[in-house]
């Protein structure tokens, strides 16, 4: 046996079942040795940031460790802005990433880069192994280290030359961290607030949206009568009829600013204290003001669902999860396609357990709310806000949940970002429904042009937004990479193409006109 294959056999050991790759020379080892070792699923993305993307998604979804597989520093650098998000999101992902064989390392070949400098600021954990006897231990400590919940990413370095070594074989999988237990005092301190005669609200992220957090946070809120309001771009929340209703933090901060001086006390539940997305004249980073009383009831890294319930608790509320939205779904629209129109559409028809990956941004605004009372489904955003992860983390959610129907909703702009990823989810057979929302330019920067006071663009700045000259021809785009695709232009049209492309197996694409 050789360092790969106790390096693959480790990782079946420990659970990780799929690999998400774009190998080069210096991972020709682990290449064969996916065919050796049996029990991991190897895909194959045709850009380094699709794989990490995916990743990222079926992290989400199967909640334990993803693996990538990438080639030297310029291969991992070229997944790092879907790192960034799945660093935001928590996602339990472990990378392996091929180096030169230690021997050459001196020689400062072409391609030889400081992998551990590029790997850091997207990892908890890098480690650059040495030898192929120490390579099986070195994995289980990676997959340990991004196992520690919520998740973690971890990357591995592996010179060639040890992966093609012979060692003794893999390891036995290592228990990750346990979850600090829970803190009495904060759960304490915000009964306390909660308890009080002020207007409050309880502001969720991180694993604080899935199933069991938002079950304890509607007993708080029927105990207490506070607000429920959750991050801007969730990494997963749990939605639908049987969820509570919530509100949304909205994304420019005058208007986030204004949500949040509704509530004199508010509790922190799996989130950060929430900040602008950028820094504007005149308008604080920090959206809770120093006026307000917050208090942390859990931080992401912490048992957030367990502190909800013990608040829940401590407050002596009901065990039932008091005001819960019934199934009341928007009627089919038909006619012109507008914002609202798109939104129905999408919550109109979406099956019941549906995955929707939204990076619409700018026209998918409507869908959060419109779909709150929709038949049960999970939602998926983009917390880092590096753009173009909407296709990759369909992908990996289809890969980790293949008895799901996925819906992607993206943005044309940033959709081309990682267009490859329609072609490994034809080389699977993945159902995966892309709406491209073609409004044929970078809309966000055309607002926040008109925030920054510039009423008439110039031709350069115009050419910055605008997406013509040429047009981009998704359908044509999406045949090249084997996925069907239609063009629609009303939303009659975009009902009937939503419903045939979630009943046909493997993915499709419908480009809608704006």
């Amino acid at each position: 046996m050789n360092g790969a294959e106790s390096l693959l056999r480790t990782a079946v050991a420990a659970g990780v079942e799929v690999c998400f790759a774009n190998p080069g020379t210096t991972e020709m080892p682990l290449v064969c040795a996916l065919d050796t070792v049996p029990g991991i699923r190897a895909v194959l993305g045709l850009f380094e940031g699709v794989c990490t993307g995916a990743a990222d998604g079926y992290a989400r979804m199967a909640g334990k460790p993803a693996l990538t597989l990438l080639h030297l520093g310029p291969g991992f650098a070229n997944g790092i802005a879907y790192l960034h998000d799945a660093r935001r999101a928590r996602s339990p992902i472990v990378n392996v990433v091929g180096d030169m064989a230690t021997w050459h390392l001196a020689a400062d070949a072409p391609l030889t880069s400081d992998i551990p400098s590029l790997a850091r600021p997207v990892s908890a954990w890098v480690r650059a192994n040495r030898s192929a006897e120490e390579l099986a231990g070195d994995m289980a400590d990676a997959i340990a280290a991004a196992s520690v919940l919520p998740g973690n990413i971890a990357t591995l370095i592996v010179p060639h030359d040890c992966q093609g070594e012979p060692t003794g074989g893999p390891v036995t999988p290592r228990p990750p961290t346990p979850l600090p237990e829970l803190n009495e005092e904060a759960v304490q301190q915000a009964a306390q607030m909660l308890r009080g005669s002020q207007p409050a609200a309880l502001f969720l992220g991180g694993h604080a949206l899935r199933e069991r957090g938002l079950r304890a946070a509607a007993r708080i809120a029927a105990a207490t009568g506070c607000a429920l309001i959750c991050e801007t771009f969730p990494a997963r929340i749990e939605r639908g009829a049987g969820m509570p209703a919530m509100e949304r933090l909205p994304y420019f901060p005058e208007q986030g600013i204004s949500l949040l001086s509704k509530y004199r006390a508010i509790v922190l539940a799996g989130a950060r204290p929430p900040v602008s997305f950028f820094g504007y004249p005149g308008i604080p980073s920090y959206l809770i003001s120093p006026e307000q009383s917050a208090t942390v009831l859990a931080s992401p890294e912490e048992n957030v669902a367990g502190a909800l319930e013990g608040l829940a608790d401590d407050l002596g509320a009901a065990r039932d999860a008091g005001e819960i939205p019934s199934v009341e779904r928007p009627g089919t629209p038909a006619g012109e396609i507008t914002l609202q129109s798109f939104a129905a559409a999408i919550a109109s028809v979406q099956p019941e357990s549906a995955i929707v990956m939204d990076e619409g941004n700018t026209s998918s605004a409507a869908y959060f709310q419109m779909s709150q009372s929709a038949l049960p489904f999970t939602y998926l955003a983009q917390p880092g806000g590096a753009i173009g992860l909407g296709m990759p983390c369909a992908t990996g959610a289809a890969i980790a949940c293949p008895d799901r129907p996925v819906i992607c909703l993206q943005a044309d702009g940033s959709g081309m970002y990682t267009l490859q990823s329609l072609w490994t989810q034809a080389r699977e057979g993945l159902n995966v429904t892309t709406v491209i929302c073609n409004n044929r330019s970078y809309r966000i920067l055309g607002v926040e042009l008109a925030r920054a006071g510039v009423k008439d663009p110039g031709p350069q700045a115009r050419n910055m937004i605008g997406l013509t000259n040429p047009q981009l021809d998704w359908v044509h785009l999406a045949a090249g990479m084997g996925v069907p695709g239609a063009r629609v232009e009303t939303a009659d049209a975009l009902v009937k193409e939503l419903r045939r492309g979630l009943e046909e197996p493997g993915p499709h694409l419908i480009e809608m006109i704006l």
